[in-house]
């Protein structure tokens, strides 16, 4: 099972305690699987259409805890499952309650949403109806795919009141409110009632993070080393330079120590390389004097120059 399957396996299970978030939630499932349809204006039936079983078996279970109604179910074709209320009374009952038949505009009522429990209720069937996350050992992207550019913007504010940031695409002529950071999305799946699987996402960004650590580490150590590596080489060809054109004789005597120690030590740090010195001499020190022979193998390679002093 994919990992959005196991989210939505736990969020099957948690159904709020209280009518009025069953109610929230089988709100949510309404707005992305279901239908109102009315004959000869009076009569109103309730359908449910989903290829998600588990939001079926939710809905089914919403409806009986909220109204104390068992709705009809059956299958069509191999994945798509309804579920439908026929009785006019039982259906304007449940619409009512999920503020349905309000002139909203197609959005949902803020009275049914006013409580935060209510919110959290919301979204796990907004969730569960419509969206999906994926796996975080491949990356980190959760989002909902909604038919209305207005219901998209306020499920976007609904999960900004409850203290996290969502952002909206247009794809192919929906609306996708999406998460990408890790952290917004490890906070979504706790807010709408999957601890497990948050639990599960976090251990694996913890380890991403810390692999992810690690490497930046060994890569700085790895680059220094090759930077270092690289600098003795030049240092100890400048040297070698000197040493074969003008010889040691004409540098001054804190050059020509410096000179003959790195030809002898051309692995070992610049402190070491100091330490190595009589007096002892600090890193800057050793860096300004191996600096000053580099000067000087360059001034001999570009002015051919035999003789005279190097201090």
């Amino acid at each position: 099972m994919s990992f959005a399957g196991k989210v939505k396996e736990e969020l099957y299970r948690q159904t709020g305690r209280s009518r009025h978030c069953q109610i929230a939630e089988l709100t949510a499932l309404f707005t992305c699987c279901g239908q109102v349809l009315i004959e000869n204006g009076v009569n109103y039936t309730i359908k449910f259409l989903t290829e998600n079983l588990t939001v079926l078996k939710k809905s089914y279970i919403l409806f009986k805890k909220a109204f104390r109604i068992a709705p009809d179910l059956s299958v069509r074709g191999s994945h798509q499952y309804l579920l439908y209320l026929l009785d006019d009374e039982e259906a304007q009952n449940c619409l009512e309650a999920m503020h349905i038949l309000d002139d909203d505009g197609g959005l949902v009522s803020e009275g049914l949403l006013e409580k935060m429990c209510c919110k959290r209720a919301f979204l796990r069937g907004i969730f569960m109806a419509c969206g999906s996350v994926t796996d975080p050992n491949s990356g980190y992207h959760l989002e909902m795919t909604l038919g209305s550019s207005r219901y998209a913007e306020q499920i976007r504010e609904i999960i900004g009141v409850c203290g996290m940031e969502a952002k909206i695409v247009e794809r192919k002529k929906m609306y996708v409110v999406y998460m990408k950071e890790g952290s917004a999305i490890s906070d979504f799946l706790s807010l709408i009632g999957a601890p497990v699987s948050m639990m599960e996402f976090e251990n694996v960004r913890i380890l991403k993070d810390m692999r992810n650590s690690i490497n930046r580490k060994v890569n700085c150590e790895t680059a220094n080393i090759k930077k270092t590596v690289s600098a003795a080489t030049r240092q100890t060809n400048d040297i070698q330079y000197i040493h074969d054109t003008i010889g040691f004789g004409n540098l001054s005597d804190n050059l020509a120590q410096i000179a003959k120690l790195r030809l002898d030590n051309p692995d070992v740090t610049l402190k070491e390389l100091g330490e190595m010195l009589e007096p002892p001499l600090g890193k800057s020190g050793v860096n300004h004097r191996l600096r000053r022979l580099s000067e000087i193998a360059e001034n001999l390679r570009g002015k051919n120059q035999i003789g005279g002093n190097y201090d």
